[in-house]
Formats: structure tokens, sequence, C-alpha cells
């Protein structure tokens, strides 16, 4: 069964980059987070694994990651955040612009749609990404 440990070593290899120990352990780390993680919090996770581990190390790392189709990026609130993709289910975003809280969620009527849409316009959907911004129940009470 292929994991992502192998996927992203093929993808290193075809693009000429070295499975390096930093990559490794960024990748190890990463994939023991649940939902979406911020950078910053990423960061100190790895440093605790590999303290020589710096921040342009894991930026260029987790570009790797999005472009493998492993992770996928997310700005949410001027903050970046990461998420495994690979065996995940498809899901949606509810943002809380004043708290940052996330909401996933699935919705069939969406992605049906979404087909549809694409259907009367003549394309093939290929993936899609919605992010729907508002204001939290916690955060409407003040």
């Amino acid at each position: 069964m292929v994991n992502e440990f192998d996927i992203f070593k093929d993808f290193l290899k075809e693009r000429n980059l070295r499975w390096t120990p930093q990559r490794k352990v960024i990748l190890e780390v990463f994939l023991n987070q649940e939902g979406h993680i911020h950078i910053e919090d990423l960061l100190h996770r790895v440093k605790i694994q590999d303290p020589t581990v710096g921040i342009a190390t894991l930026y260029r790392t987790m570009k790797l990651l999005v472009d493998s189709s492993l992770a996928d990026m997310h700005t949410f609130n001027e903050k970046t955040t990461y998420e495994r993709l690979f065996q995940v289910r498809h899901h949606d975003h509810l943002i809380c612009k004043i708290c940052g809280k996330m909401v996933e969620f699935e919705h069939p009527l969406i992605e049906k749609y979404q087909l549809e849409v694409c259907e009367r316009h003549g394309f093939t959907l290929k993936s899609h990404r919605m992010e729907l911004f508002g204001i939290c129940k916690e955060c409407n009470k003040v």
C-alpha cells in the first residue's frame, strides 16, 4: 500500500531533489497533526524533533508537500495553515473573521450544484475550495 512517505520520496526523486533528514522530520510531524496547523505551531513541533530545522526549510518543504498534493495551504485571517490531503475526505470551511475559529463541513447539495454548474459551462471539475467567512456564534454574543 502506498503511503505519504513513498509518494513524497517519488515526488522528490522525479525533481532530482534529495530526501533529507529534515524533510523526513517535517513530514513525520506534519502527518501526526489533525486538522489544520499554523506554520508557527508546526515549526515549534518540528524543532522539538530537530532543533536545526529553520523556518525557510519548513516553508520550502511545505511548498513541496503542497506541490505533491499531500498537503493543502490555506490563509485564513492572514494566518497560513496547512492540512493533510492524502486519503482525507473532501470538506469545505467556515471561518470566523473575528476569532479565527474554523469549522470543516460537507454538504452533498454543494457538491451536486458545483458539478451541475461545471457541466452547464462545459467544464470538467478537477478540484475546488470553498471558504465561507462570517462571525461564529460565540463572537456574535459579544
